[in-house]
C-alpha cells in the first residue's frame, strides 16, 4: 500500500484527488494538507511515502517547500502544476530541485477535468514511490550548475549524430549529460517524454545554459552539427536524409506505445536511414519505449549506450533496453559523455 500526501490550498483539488487515489486499492491517502507548514507536520505524523504537491500556495510556494523537503526529508515527489507556457519554468525548477514527476492541474473553476488524469496521476504516483530517492537527493544537493567553456572536438568523420530518448527524470539526466558534451560535437535528436508548450520552455532553458545551439525541432529543420534538436510536446520527431543531409520530420502523428512523441518513432527512423553513423543513447524513464527500436537500431549497425540502474531516477526505459540487449554499454549517467566523444573520436 502506497501512503500519499496531498498537499494542495484548493479543497476541491483536494476533494478529486482523494477520489482518484481512493479508487485504486494499492494507494492511500494518508493525509491531506492546505499549506506547507501543515504538510511538515502531518509528514513527521504520517510517514508518507509519495507527497504530490501544488507550486502555488499560501504561506509557502510548493518550490521552496520541495528545496527545504529534500534538504531535510528526500522523498518522493509529483508536482501537481498548471501545464502552461507561464506555469512550465516552475515545473522545470521543481525537477531540477528532485521532484520525481509532474502532472497536469486544472484550473480551480472546473475540478472536475482533473478525473480525466486519473491515470496518468496514479502511474506516476506509483512509479515515485520506487523511485531511486539516492539519485534524487545527489541531484538535489549538487552545486548550481555552469555553462561550460565551448570546448572543441575537431574533425570528425562526415554524417556523425547522436540520438537520445528519455522519459521520468530525463529533463535532469539530459541536461547534466549536455554540459559535458563539445560545442561542436555531432549534432543531436532528443526525445524526451514532455507535454506541449513544456518542450519550447525545456529548449530554451537548456539554449541559455548550453553553448550548442538548442531548438525546439520544427519540420523540415536541416541537422547540423553543433546543434541539439527536441522533439515539440504533442508531436512525432523521425529523421529524414534526404540529398546526403540529415532534416527533422516532425509531425502530428499518432501515440506510439502511448507516447507522442515516442522515442519507437525516432529510433525506428534511424535504423532506416542511418544506424551505421549513429550513436544512440537510452536514459531514465518508466515503461520500455523505445528499447525493442533500440535494438534494431544495434541491429543495423549503431552503437548504444544505455545509463546504468544506479543513476536512473527510474530504470524502466534503460532496464528494458538492457533486458532486450540492445546497448553495448551500460554506464553510469556521468560517463556517458566521455564515452560518446571517447567513441566518435576512435571510430
Amino acid at each position: 500500500m502506497i501512503k500519499v500526501l496531498i498537499v494542495d490550498d484548493s479543497v476541491l483539488i483536494q476533494k478529486v484527488l482523494t477520489e482518484i487515489f481512493s479508487a485504486d486499492p494499492g494507494i492511500q491517502v494518508v493525509g491531506v494538507a492546505d499549506d506547507p507548514y501543515d504538510a511538515r507536520d502531518q509528514i513527521k505524523l504520517l510517514k508518507p511515502d509519495v507527497i504530490t504537491l501544488d507550486i502555488e500556495m499560501p504561506k509557502m510556494d510548493g518550490i521552496t517547500f520541495l528545496k527545504n523537503i529534500m534538504r531535510l526529508r528526500p522523498m518522493p515527489v509529483v508536482m501537481i502544476s498548471t501545464l502552461t507556457q507561464k506555469g512550465a519554468p516552475s515545473t522545470l525548477e521543481a525537477l531540477e530541485l528532485g521532484a520525481v514527476d509532474y502532472v497536469g492541474k486544472p484550473s480551480a473553476d472546473k475540478p472536475e477535468l482533473l478525473a480525466s488524469y486519473a491515470v496518468e496521476i496514479i502511474e506516476k504516483v506509483k512509479v515515485a514511490s520506487v523511485s531511486n530517492i539516492s539519485r534524487l537527493e545527489a541531484q538535489a544537493s549538487r552545486a548550481p550548475l555552469v555553462k561550460p567553456k565551448p570546448e572543441k572536438m575537431g574533425a570528425l568523420k562526415n554524417n556523425r549524430l547522436i540520438v537520445i530518448g528519455a522519459s521520468t527524470g530525463g529533463t535532469e539526466a539530459i541536461r547534466e549529460l549536455l554540459l559535458m558534451m563539445p560545442a561542436d560535437c555531432p549534432p543531436i535528436l532528443i526525445t524526451q517524454h514532455i507535454p506541449p508548450l513544456f518542450s519550447t520552455s525545456f529548449s530554451k532553458r537548456l539554449d541559455g545554459l548550453l553553448p550548442h545551439d538548442v531548438h525546439e525541432a520544427a519540420d523540415g529543420d536541416k541537422v547540423l552539427a553543433g546543434n541539439i534538436y527536441i522533439a515539440p510536446g504533442d508531436r512525432q520527431m523521425e529523421l529524414q536524409v534526404k540529398g546526403g543531409n540529415y532534416y527533422c520530420r516532425v509531425y502530428d502523428g499518432e501515440r506510439v506505445n502511448l507516447h507522442k512523441p515516442s522515442v519507437e518513432v525516432l529510433f525506428k527512423s534511424i535504423t532506416k536511414q542511418c544506424a551505421k553513423n549513429t550513436i544512440g543513447v537510452m536514459l531514465t524513464g518508466m515503461g520500455a519505449d523505445g528499447a525493442s527500436a533500440m535494438l534494431e537500431m544495434k541491429q543495423a549497425g549503431s552503437y548504444n549506450i544505455i545509463q546504468d540502474e544506479a543513476s536512473s531516477v527510474v530504470w524502466g526505459m534503460p532496464g528494458a533496453a538492457a533486458e532486450l540487449g540492445a546497448g553495448d554499454k551500460i554506464l553510469p549517467l556521468d560517463n556517458i559523455a566521455g564515452h560518446i566523444v571517447t567513441k566518435l573520436k576512435t571510430s
